[in-house]
């Protein structure tokens, strides 16, 4: 049986949302693997006080 164009890709067009939902699932499974692994650590900034002699002399 022959399918003509137009049905071919309404069905490839069907099939779409289909897909990204799969990419999408399989996306979300990998990305809740390496949260779990890799622990995200913050470290804190520390600003100095820094007098306007000091930066002349660097500047120099």
């Amino acid at each position: 049986m022959y399918y003509s164009e137009t049905k071919v890709i309404m069905g490839g067009l069907a099939h779409v949302p289909i897909l990204i939902f799969i990419v999408n699932f399989v996306k979300g499974k990998f990305e809740s693997i390496a949260a779990k692994v890799v622990e995200v650590k913050k470290e804190e900034v520390k600003a100095e006080e820094v007098n306007e002699s000091e930066v002349k002399e660097e500047a120099e």
